[in-house]
């Protein structure tokens, strides 16, 4: 019986090449599927066209973007999740699930074997083959550019020799991942800490330097989740999508830093994630409202580890269930409106609603119909004192 491979395919000339090499390395029949995160760009049927092309014996266009919004974003918004306090998980949180339906189309094919296009520098390598561990763990995996040491150029040298249905000229200095939840922008000229991103490099948002209207939205959650924007239900997608127009016109969701990769190196990252920031910043603030003092302090450690592990490539692990089992305990209260001022590149909070509110405004006023009880606090703060005054008393003597 003929050998099979699945490859996750992008329709890039790394991924194109890789189809005949596969085919001839191992004697086998190449199967591509291509995932619709929501990363727009190229026509995804002539991306089908182009995998029969270059030799695979069957093509999957799966049009994953409702799927991707929904049970991979909306999580991260729920988590509050970035990573090292800034990164929004745009390329970990889309591995999973390619994770998934390559494991899906290895069943449905009988491959023994599914390979992906990643190097052995980076991230995805780990996030692809620590998910196809948990869910197919018979399954052989094979890495052209990281096991082969496939380069660039050997790779134009073969889709030229193999008259391959791809332009092997168009070229970009820089490396980029994108899908709906936004965009990763890395290699070239950022390499060098001291250069500045130039605006070139962006697609998902404007200048925020550049004069525009103010925007202002409302988002609408429900147990943690975004349901609506100025009172008109949407699908994830849909919400996620025109957000990313809204606050990308205002310049929101620009993000370059110096990040620490799971293989140990430092890297340059540029991104762009104008919903995802947005969401965030908004159901921060939700859960400012409805969360209970003790139980935001400690969901900010869940959240954290959360973000750690998904970025890590650990979307399948018991840990991260167990995590996300708490995150979605505490998002019952979660639901009601914030209101975002856009502009500038900033989303700024400027109004909170929620029926399940722990804000009370009769506790909180200082003005008339002050129902806080200012007697007690005077035993309350000497006995919350008390431990540090014996403290302190003893260190003197």
């Amino acid at each position: 019986m003929t050998e099979r491979i699945v490859l996750a395919y992008s329709g890039g000339l790394d991924t194109s090449v890789a189809i005949p090499y596969l085919a001839e390395q191992f004697d086998a029949e190449v199967i591509a599927v291509a995932i619709d995160a929501g990363q727009g760009g190229e026509d995804l049927e002539a991306v089908h066209d182009r995998a029969l092309g270059c030799g695979a014996v069957a093509a999957e266009v799966i049009d994953a973007r409702e799927e991707f919004a929904a049970e991979y974003c909306y999580p991260a918004v729920s988590a509050n999740a970035l990573y090292m306090d800034r990164y929004p998980l745009v390329s970990a949180l889309s591995r999973p699930l390619i994770v998934k339906h390559l494991a899906q189309a290895a069943e449905k094919h009988d491959a023994t074997i599914v390979s992906h296009g990643c190097t052995g520098k980076g991230n995805d390598q780990v996030r692809f083959e620590a998910g196809l561990a948990a869910l197919a763990p018979d399954l052989k995996i094979v890495a052209p550019a990281r096991d082969f040491a496939w380069t660039r150029d050997k790779a134009i040298v073969f889709a030229e020799e193999k008259n391959l249905p791809i332009d092997v000229t168009a070229s970009s200095p820089y490396s980029i991942d994108q899908n709906l939840w936004g965009r990763a922008v890395e290699t070239g000229f950022l390499e060098d800490l001291w250069n500045a991103p130039i605006e070139d490099i962006y697609s998902y948002s404007h200048s925020p330097a550049e004069p525009a209207d103010p925007d202002e939205v409302i988002v609408t959650f429900d147990k943690g989740r975004p349901v609506a924007l100025d009172g008109e239900t949407k699908t994830a997608y849909q919400l996620i999508d025109e957000l990313n127009r809204r606050a990308g016109a205002q310049g929101i969701g620009r993000i370059d830093m110096v990040e620490d990769r799971l293989v140990g190196i430092k890297s340059r990252e540029v991104y762009e994630s104008p919903a995802g920031i947005a969401l965030i910043t908004a159901h921060m603030e939700l859960e400012a409202v409805t969360l209970e003092r003790e139980q935001a302090r400690f969901k900010r450690t869940v959240d954290q580890r959360w973000g750690e592990m998904v970025y890590d490539g650990l979307w399948f692990s018991p840990l991260k269930n167990s995590l996300e089992s708490f995150i979605d305990d505490t998002q019952r209260h979660v639901s009601g409106d914030i209101r975002l001022h856009m502009q500038h590149g900033k989303a700024t909070v400027t109004g909170r609603h929620s029926h399940q509110s722990l804000y009370d405004f009769n506790l909180a006023t200082y003005d008339e119909g002050d129902s806080f009880k200012q007697e007690h606090a005077r035993g309350f703060v000497e006995l919350w004192s008390l431990p540090a005054k014996l403290a302190y008393a003893r260190q003197s003597n």
